[in-house]
């Protein structure tokens, strides 16, 4: 049996992301992996992404179990730890290729112990910080080695020095992460009982065939996708309609991505009548906020909670990652609390991120706020804040798939150019 899809991929200047949808424009898997140096690999493994959750989802619709959802929670994290495995020994072969420097037996007791953790990490109540491989495993083994290097001069710089090289080789790797029959094969068997249901399920998705009819690049380093010149997108306009799609009734649009922030004005059928793009830096975008957290040592997911509990915003003259380092510094210097700086810093922001959505017509209703700094509370309080302030009450839209907006919108125009592909007699 055949499953025609399109597939749209956004690469983003720190995420890939990757939708698929079906004929109906549902959604049926998405992706995402950290952007890299190599392309072509970032967008095969968001790809790779996307059909292992789409046959995910194929699996559900085959399950009439009442604990259908409970059941594929629990099976794809099994899944998920055999993947994780396979790039562990993937890791694992690449260090010992290059350990040339006499820390062979440091690095038995690093892997030994990562290996033993992958149950508890996949566990119903393990707590992973990343679903990325680098971050999940680069974290993990960084402890480990700063404990066996523990007294022996130079041992952890060239632990470390030796994962910068093998996690290079090791995430541009479509082998190192293994094949969806070998990983679900193995999950079914990890299973504590056996379930029939479950393994038609899986038996009736693996006979399915896959088959791309439709694709369409954009993002922010979508010049160097690997696409046809005719299949790639703005990322305006992806975004407008991706938005358009996920809250048909929205107007505005703003996306604060990683490298720029881009605000969009759409008519009814999606389509971006004016915009505005702060396409000379990436000054109040994700990366600012990343250098922010780094010069506080924090993840860049804290900074939002602990800005939360400011108590009186400090004002922010600047939001520029070249003179941002020196007034936290200075500010911290003076006595201020890092929650009210932070509350600052969020205000700073937006309010940027406030002046294009002026320029670009104001705010309408409805309004659909887009992008990875979506996901940051203290962000969208202040945005909510600033809209009510400036124009008054609206729709506020945040989907908590808001960061594959981009993805989604090119997805469409894939198949908004096979329909047309079709419609033309040979």
């Amino acid at each position: 049996m055949k499953l025609e899809y399109s597939v749209g991929i956004d690469l983003g200047s720190t995420t890939t992301k990757a939708v698929v949808l079906d004929g109906g424009a549902r959604i049926l898997g998405r992706g995402i992996t950290n952007s890299r140096s190599n392309y072509d690999v970032a967008c095969q493994i968001a790809l790779d992404e996307a059909l292992i959750h789409t046959r995910f989802s194929l699996i559900r619709r085959h399950l009439d179990a009442g604990d259908a959802d409970a059941l594929l929670v629990a099976f794809e994290r099994l899944f998920r730890a055999r993947q994780y495995a396979s790039q562990l020994r993937a890791l694992d072969a690449t260090l010992r290729e290059l350990a040339t420097d006499g820390v062979g037996g440091l690095l038995d007791g690093v892997l030994a112990e990562m290996q033993a953790e992958i149950g508890a990490l996949y566990a119903a109540d393990g707590q992973r910080k990343s679903d990325f491989f680098r971050d999940l495993a680069g974290s993990r083994y960084m402890e480990l080695a700063e404990q066996q290097a523990r007294g022996i001069p130079g041992a952890f710089d060239r632990l470390a020095g030796l994962f910068d090289k093998a996690i290079l080789v090791v995430e541009n790797s479509s082998d190192a992460v293994g094949t969806f029959e070998e990983h679900v094969r193995g999950a079914l068997g990890d299973l504590p009982a056996p379930r029939a249901d479950l393994q038609r399920a899986v038996d009736a998705v693996l006979g399915f065939e896959l088959l791309q009819i439709g694709s369409v690049g954009t993002g922010y380093g979508r010049q160097r996708l690997p696409f046809p010149e005719g299949q790639i997108r703005s990322e305006i306009l992806c975004h407008g309609l991706g938005a358009h799609h996920m809250f048909p009734r929205t107007r505005t649009v703003l996306d604060i991505g990683g490298q720029d922030t881009k605000a969009i004005q759409v008519d009814a059928q999606g389509v971006v009548t004016s915009f505005q793009m702060n396409d000379r830096c990436a000054a109040g975008c994700g990366r600012y906020l990343g250098y922010i957290a780094d010069e506080m040592n924090l993840g860049l997911h804290e900074l939002g909670g602990i800005a939360s509990r400011s108590t009186r915003r400090v004002k922010i003259n600047s939001t520029c990652t070249v003179f941002a380092g020196a007034e936290l510094r200075e500010r911290l210097s003076l006595g201020e609390r890092r929650e009210d700086i932070l509350a600052g810093l969020h205000r700073a922001i937006i309010l940027r991120a406030m002046s294009l959505l002026a320029r670009s017509g104001g705010v309408e209703e409805e309004f659909t706020f887009t992008g990875g700094v979506a996901r940051n509370q203290e962000a969208v309080r202040a945005l909510a804040r600033l809209i009510a302030e400036n124009y008054g009450e609206r729709t506020i839209n945040i989907s908590p798939d808001s960061i594959y907006t981009g993805a989604l919108g090119a997805a469409l125009f894939g198949w908004r150019d096979a329909q047309r592909r079709a419609e033309v007699p040979v």
